[in-house]
C-alpha cells in the first residue's frame, strides 16, 4: 500500500497530524499535514503560512503577519551563477532589518523553518538558501563538513568545500539587504549546529553585521575565528551537549580581544538539536526559552527602541509661605497717610 492511500480513509487523523502524502497547494509528494478529516493536506511551508486553495474569509480581514516566496540569487558558488532560497518578507510596509539563516548539511529542516516563521512575524525579513536544491552542492560539501569537526577539532570554513558553502551564504546576504524595503544597515546571521558554525564564518567575513546568533555550533577550525567577529554575538546551548560546549570554549577563549560583546545562554539539561521537533532531543519547554531568548538578542541589536525624548521642564511649586520669602529684601513700609514714617532704629 502507497503511502498515499493511507490518506483516503482517516477515521483516526487528527487536526495537526504529520503523515507522507501529495500536498494539495503545490503537488508535491513530501511531507504534509492534515488540516481536516476531509483529506485536505498542505506541505510544511504552505500550512505555517496560511496559504488556501479556497477561503470563505470576508473582505477586510487583516493581512497576514508575513507571506513567503521562492527566489534566484546571484552567487560564485554555482557553475550556473544563481542559487534557490526562500524569503519570508513581513507585510507591514516599514523597512524590516533582515536575518540569513543559514541551514545545515540538512538543508531547510523543520528546526530552520520554525525559527525563520518566528522571526518573521516578529519583524525580520529572512532568507533561507536552498542547500539541497543547490546546483554543484551535494553529498561531499557534507561530509567535509562534518568531518572537519569530527576529524580535525572543527570544521575547517576557510579552506575546500565548507568554504564554497561560505561564499554562497555570503552572496546570499548582500541579495537580502538588496531587496527592496529593508534596512541594510540592521542585518544578522542565525544558524544551528553546522549551519551555526558556517554562520560564524560568514560574521568572519562581514562587517557590516549587527548581530550573530548561534544555536548549539560545533567547533571550528582555526579555532580563534571568533576574534574576527565584528557584531554581538549570543551563544545558545544544551548543558549536556559535548560537542556544542568545544564551540563555547572556542568562544570564551578569544571573547577578551574580540571586538564586540559575546553573550551565552546555556539550557540546563539540553542536549544537542534540542530546537528540532523531528529528534528525540527535542523539549518544547526549553526550546521556547532558547527561542525567546534568540529573539529578544536579536530585536535588541536590529530593533532598538527609539530614544526617549528629553522630558518637559518642570516649575518649581513652592508651597510653604515662608519659603516664599525666604531670601527676599524686606519691603520698607509704607508711612500713613497725613503722617511720618515710623521710626526704624
Amino acid at each position: 500500500m502507497r503511502d498515499d492511500d493511507r490518506l483516503l480513509d482517516l477515521p483516526a487523523a487528527q487536526f495537526g497530524s504529520g503523515v507522507i502524502g501529495v500536498c494539495d497547494i503545490c503537488g508535491t509528494r513530501q511531507a504534509v499535514i492534515v488540516l481536516s478529516k476531509e483529506r485536505f493536506k498542505l506541505c510544511v511551508i504552505d500550512f505555517l503560512n496560511k496559504t488556501w486553495l479556497k477561503t470563505e474569509k470576508k473582505p477586510g480581514v487583516p493581512a497576514p503577519l508575513y507571506r513567503s516566496e521562492r527566489i534566484w540569487f546571484e552567487t560564485t558558488a554555482t557553475t550556473t551563477g544563481k542559487a534557490p532560497g526562500i524569503v519570508l518578507t513581513p507585510t507591514k510596509i516599514v523597512r524590516h532589518p533582515v536575518v540569513l539563516v543559514t541551514p545545515d548539511t540538512w538543508g531547510l529542516t523543520t528546526t530552520l523553518l520554525d525559527g525563520a516563521i518566528r522571526m518573521a512575524r516578529e519583524g525580520f525579513e529572512v532568507l533561507l538558501p536552498d542547500l539541497t536544491k543547490t546546483d554543484g552542492v551535494g553529498a561531499l560539501h557534507h561530509a567535509s563538513l562534518r568531518s572537519g569537526g569530527t576529524f580535525r577539532g572543527g570544521a575547517t570554513v576557510e579552506t575546500g568545500r565548507t568554504a564554497r558553502l561560505v561564499g554562497l551564504y555570503s552572496d546570499a546576504l548582500d541579495h537580502l539587504r538588496g531587496r527592496e524595503m529593508v534596512d541594510a544597515a540592521k542585518s544578522a546571521v542565525f544558524g544551528t549546529s553546522y549551519g551555526a558554525s558556517l554562520a560564524l564564518a560568514v560574521a568572519a567575513r562581514d562587517t557590516r553585521l549587527a548581530a550573530i546568533a548561534l544555536a548549539y555550533p560545533m567547533p571550528v577550525s582555526p579555532p580563534d575565528l571568533a576574534r574576527l567577529v565584528t557584531a554581538p554575538l549570543l551563544y545558545v546551548g544544551g548543558s549536556l551537549d559535548k560537542g556544542s560546549g568545544k564551540a563555547r570554549a572556542q568562544l570564551v577563549a578569544v571573547a577578551p580581544d574580540a571586538r564586540a560583546p559575546f553573550q551565552y545562554f546555556e539550557v540546563p539539561g539540553a542536549r544537542h538539536d534540542f530546537l528540532s521537533r523531528d529528534v528525540a532531543a527535542y523539549d518544547l519547554p526549553k526550546a521556547e526559552a532558547a527561542w525567546n531568548r534568540i529573539l529578544v538578542f536579536l530585536k535588541q541589536q536590529l530593533m532598538p527602541p527609539p530614544p526617549r525624548p528629553p522630558p518637559p521642564p518642570v516649575k518649581a511649586t513652592i508651597s510653604d509661605p515662608a519659603a516664599a520669602t525666604a531670601g527676599k529684601t524686606p519691603a520698607t513700609p509704607m508711612p500713613p497717610a497725613g503722617g511720618r514714617a515710623p521710626a526704624t532704629g
